[in-house]
């Protein structure tokens, strides 16, 4: 009985959008391997979509793998990494803002099926995860991680050595490069685009997500923070503050 408490409560701990990636992500492979779902209807195809009007593909392509004892090992990585840089993200530079976080997750969802359709790519799950690290290794580049067999070097490598490491073990580079490239096109548009060329925010969160998600006052800041800006203070920086949207600091992980 302590036992399910444990894992109800470790469930329980993880961070709103990140619990139900999680879930939706163990549920419907399992659901899938069992064949109680028939695997071909949650794959991400172009024509059942545009003909057939399955418009569900998009979005259970994003949380189905299919699990085998080939691909067991994969799958498990999967939801590791899954767990731990989501979780990360959403407790870091997105804490207490859960509607930016899931409109985060939207936008390179949208994209990843736009190149899924031009790859071709018929599951999302690696790239949406590959997107997800690439973001949290650009906002912690300098931190020092460990991966396997002890190695360490900084994070903003660790999206190509993954690469590197799946393309060793499973022959696949194709997803997470796409991963890779969705990951950047967001980190550009949210962080840099505003930050270093001086532009204007372009990825404003919808009203209907903070309706649905407000953001949360109070607690504690999290991990992780907004890269510093690289454009040289000029004239007009002098003058006065110019408006730029504030993305919060906290503390590196270590």
């Amino acid at each position: 009985m302590a036992e399910g408490n444990d894992l109800s409560d470790w469930f329980r701990s993880i961070p709103l959008i990140s619990r139900y990636w999680f879930a939706a992500s163990v549920c419907l492979p399992v659901l899938g391997s069992f064949g109680l779902i028939p695997m071909r209807l949650l794959l991400l195809l172009y024509e059942p979509i545009v003909y057939n009007f399955q418009i569900w593909r998009p979005v259970t392509a994003l949380f189905f793998y299919p699990i085998s004892p080939m691909t067991g090992f994969s799958y498990l990585i999967n939801l590791y990494f899954l767990y731990n840089y989501s979780t990360r993200l959403e407790t870091g530079i997105f804490d207490r803002r859960p509607a930016d976080y899931l409109f985060m997750l939207i936008f390179c969802w949208l994209l990843l099926v736009i190149a899924g359709f031009m790859v071709p790519l018929v599951l999302l799950m690696n790239p949406m995860i590959m997107t997800v690290l690439y973001v949290w290794a650009q906002l912690n580049r300098d931190m020092i991680v460990s991966f396997f067999f002890g190695t360490q070097f900084k994070a903003m490598y660790l999206p190509w050595v993954l690469m590197a490491f799946n393309f060793i073990t499973r022959g696949g580079w194709k997803e997470e490069l796409v991963g890779i490239l969705v990951g950047h096109a967001y980190f550009f548009l949210a962080f840099k685009y505003p930050q270093d060329f001086g532009g204007q925010t372009i990825l404003n969160t919808p009203q209907i997500l903070y309706n649905y998600l407000p953001n949360v006052q109070g607690g504690v800041s999290g991990f992780g923070q907004a890269p510093a800006s690289r454009r040289p203070v000029n004239q007009e920086d002098n003058d006065g503050p110019r408006r730029r949207h504030n993305w919060g600091q906290g503390n590196v992980l270590g």
